[in-house]
């Protein structure tokens, strides 16, 4: 079904606010949400409504989320997130950065004690929109296996990169660091439905297409031992660095079992600093335009940028409305009902 971005963003925002968040951090994390619905991140969208509810309800979050500087020396920032929520800690991680960037050329700032973030490519367009290059990662709960292994030790640890283009909008590599999200598992077993080959092992190690047995298991990471090195360097900037938790001691966000320990990373790097702004902007989209237009693959019709389909996803969301699952907006309505607020989500 089709909603309307301003209904949706609403009902989020005052369902979040029913639960004890403060109304600058509800439209924060509104924003977050929405935006990932908008482009399409169903994963990371407004799906996650209903599980801050539960988590807050066995009393697993700190609302309103109240930050704590640890360490700000430089270009150099740690900050506490305070297990409160993920988004409000990150957007305030990369404002760090992008102002300590104009003064130093290039700042990074570690969260640690705080939740899932949402999607990453959200905090590296905050960079981008300034003429920056943005950068973040975070770990996440176990869910890959050392190369050769059966038991999940790194989450997906996603990383994102932004790079500005002139006129238009930037090149955005948003990817964890498993062959899928494994959200996209969760989604499967929630409608009950296979997962392709080449997804996730079951708990013995085997291959599997069922997402109940995968989610026992582990998800594959990307270019087999590759991936498995990405996440576990995630891992050692995210969490160990920020001395936040780190491997197997990281909790699901997704199940009321305690406070997950995350950890996040990001970095802002001031272009002009290397050559003007305009400059770099412009050569970046005329690049952008010869890897567009380079040689096609027999039956390609279109080759894309990292983050093109996504920025196009939401466009067209703000025009049509936002294609969510009926499901979803049924659970969160009946959140709304629950929390005695007479906002309801309406069909387009």
């Amino acid at each position: 079904m089709k909603v309307s971005v301003v209904e949706l963003k609403n009902a989020t925002l005052s369902a979040l606010q029913a639960m004890g968040a403060g109304l600058h951090e509800s439209r924060l994390v509104a924003d977050v949400l929405v935006q990932a619905d908008m482009r399409g991140i169903h994963t990371h969208g407004c799906v996650y409504v209903t599980i801050i509810a539960e988590r807050n309800e066995h009393g697993l979050l700190n609302l309103p989320t109240r930050i704590k500087t640890v360490t700000d020396d430089s270009a150099i920032t740690l900050i506490d997130g305070n297990n409160g929520l993920g988004q409000v800690a990150a957007v305030e991680a990369m404002k760090i950065c992008i102002n300590k960037a104009r003064k130093l050329g290039i700042a990074v700032t570690l969260v640690r004690n705080t939740n899932n973030i949402g999607f990453l490519g959200y905090y590296s367009q905050q960079a981008a929109a300034e003429g920056m290059i943005g950068i973040c990662m975070t770990n996440a709960a176990p869910a890959i296996a050392p190369w050769g292994g059966a038991e999940p030790v790194f989450g997906t640890n996603p990383l994102s990169i932004a790079v500005p283009l002139a006129d238009s909008f930037p090149i955005v590599l948003d990817m964890s660091s498993s062959v899928v999200a494994r959200g996209k598992i969760r989604h499967a077993h929630r409608l009950n439905e296979k997962i392709p080959e080449g997804w996730a092992l079951d708990a013995t190690g085997t291959p599997t297409i069922d997402p109940a047995e995968a989610l026992k298991g582990t998800v594959l990471p990307i270019a087999g031992p590759k991936g498995y090195g990405l996440a576990l360097m995630v891992d050692l900037l995210c969490g160990l660095l920020s001395g936040s938790k780190y491997g197997r001691d990281l909790l699901t966000f997704h199940r009321p079992l305690g406070p997950t320990g995350v950890g996040a990373t990001f970095m802002a790097i001031d272009i002009s600093r290397f050559m003007p702004r305009d400059r770099f902007e412009t050569l970046a989209l005329e690049y952008a335009h010869a890897i567009r237009n380079s040689k096609k693959a027999k039956g390609v019709d279109r080759i894309f940028l990292p983050g093109e389909i996504e920025a196009e996803n939401e466009a067209l969301s703000r025009s049509q409305g936002i294609e969510v699952d009926s499901q979803l907006v049924e659970k969160i309505n009946r959140l709304l009902e629950e929390k005695g607020l007479s906002i309801r989500i309406a069909r387009n």
